[in-house]
């Protein structure tokens, strides 16, 4: 491992690090800042890390309060800037998302996260994809139905999911590393692969049961402690 012992080049990491820190801080996304003013509505508390990847036609992007998005995110509305066709609520994130480093979701049509959803880095959302069935034209110009996606609150969605057109995530719901999700998953599951399927389901009473039988138990929440 390189270190360096001269005086001159000890200085200009010193410098370099403290540009870096400095940019970091000057350049959030925070309410009060000319770039959170153009959102659709950016609540109080939020943040949008620095760099971000691409935050495209925001006037159509709606955050709510608490959200903390990683470095090097897209959040996009519409096929481009300025798009004319822009819908007023293309993507709406809740209060007290968390979403990780390198985060994407292109929203055309709606795509809506409720509160508390947490994402882990690279997890990819759209709600339109491409068709194929003209077999004489470039897959990449022949564009698909717009189908919007919902991810009910409380939910998680592990490293590197891709959430597809038309999927609807319900309450507190684990979405496993790597997989990828089309269609209708129930409240307080667990899925998992690609196509993504339940591997375990909250059943009341009894636990979390999976598909081959074996049980988790319930365990209740952090309790507030009591007052005195």
């Amino acid at each position: 491992m390189r270190r360096s012992s001269r005086p001159f080049e000890r200085l200009a990491h010193r410098v370099v690090h403290a540009a870096l820190r400095w940019a970091d801080r000057a350049g959030e996304v925070v309410p009060g800042t000319e770039l959170a003013d153009r959102f659709g509505s950016f609540g109080t508390g939020s943040c949008i890390g620095f760099p971000p990847a691409t935050l495209q036609n925001v006037e159509s992007i709606h955050v709510g309060r608490d959200v903390l998005v990683g470095r090097h995110a897209t959040l996009a509305a519409g096929y481009g800037v300025g798009d004319p066709n822009l819908p007023a609520r293309a993507l709406v994130i809740g209060d007290g998302c968390v979403l990780g480093a390198q985060f994407t979701v292109t929203a055309h049509q709606y795509v809506e996260l409720g509160d508390s959803v947490y994402a882990g880095q690279h997890v990819f959302i759209t709600d339109a994809s491409h068709g194929y069935q003209d077999p004489h034209t470039p897959i990449g110009q022949q564009f698909g139905a717009h189908q919007p996606v919902v991810i009910g609150s409380g939910s998680w969605l592990g490293h590197g999911v891709v959430v597809l057109p038309g999927t609807r995530i319900g309450r507190n719901v684990v979405v496993a590393a790597g997989a990828v999700v089309r269609g209708e998953v129930e409240d307080h599951a667990v899925v998992a692969g690609n196509p993504a399927r339940v591997v375990r389901r909250l059943e009341p009473g009894v636990g979390w049961v999976g598909t081959g039988g074996d049980l988790r138990p319930i365990h209740r929440g952090i309790e507030e402690p009591e007052a005195g």
